[in-house]
């Protein structure tokens, strides 16, 4: 099960389940709102965030099952160059994801697996550009990007031994060793 690349460490519990929650105050809203057809492109008839999707709200950060999920019929093509996609196929003994996360290299990706159900693969590009000072006033640029995808591990898999690696500082690649139907009780 050895693959070429850096290898990453695989959490099995993650440390902070709210790393992504943030309190929705007036200021966000009204930044989200002033973009150029934020509403439009985000809440349109058939996205994956309309509230008419599916009746209600949802987290969209729950797992979607790994073998189900077929991204195009969901998510519009409206979400540019910051949608990766996580490919996956099996082996005679392994499940294999590879997810292309360029920038995000092996010091800020984070691979979790909870409760030997959901595989979560995270991390953020930020960037600070340089600072202008004057005699009263500082300003500066600066920009912060999330990225998370939970996946449903499907049941006969060993998770405690799954191997994440990096290639090239751009390429996830992610086995998770297969269990025997006998040997499923065990984990």
């Amino acid at each position: 099960m050895t693959s070429a690349g850096k290898q990453l460490e695989i959490q099995f519990e993650d440390p902070n389940p709210q790393k992504w929650s943030h309190p929705l105050k007036e200021d966000v809203f009204a930044n989200f709102v002033s973009k150029e057809n934020a509403a439009a492109v985000y809440y349109k008839t058939g996205s994956f965030f309309s509230p008419l999707l599916f009746g209600k709200f949802f987290d969209p950060s729950d797992a979607f099952p790994l073998w189900e999920f077929e991204s195009d019929a969901l998510l519009p093509n409206s979400y540019g160059s910051g949608h990766r996609s996580v490919d996956w196929y099996q082996t005679e003994t392994d499940y294999v994801l590879q997810a292309e996360v360029p920038g995000l290299g092996q010091n800020s990706l984070q691979v979790c697996i909870e409760n030997g159900k959901i595989l979560e693969i995270s991390g953020q590009w930020r960037q600070q550009q340089r600072e202008s000072r004057a005699k009263d006033w500082r300003s500066g640029k600066w920009w912060e990007h999330g990225y998370v995808r939970r996946l449903e591990l499907p049941e006969q898999t060993d998770w405690r031994k799954a191997e994440a690696h990096m290639k090239n500082d751009v390429v996830l690649e992610i086995r998770i060793p297969k269990t025997a139907p006998d040997s499923e009780q065990g984990n």
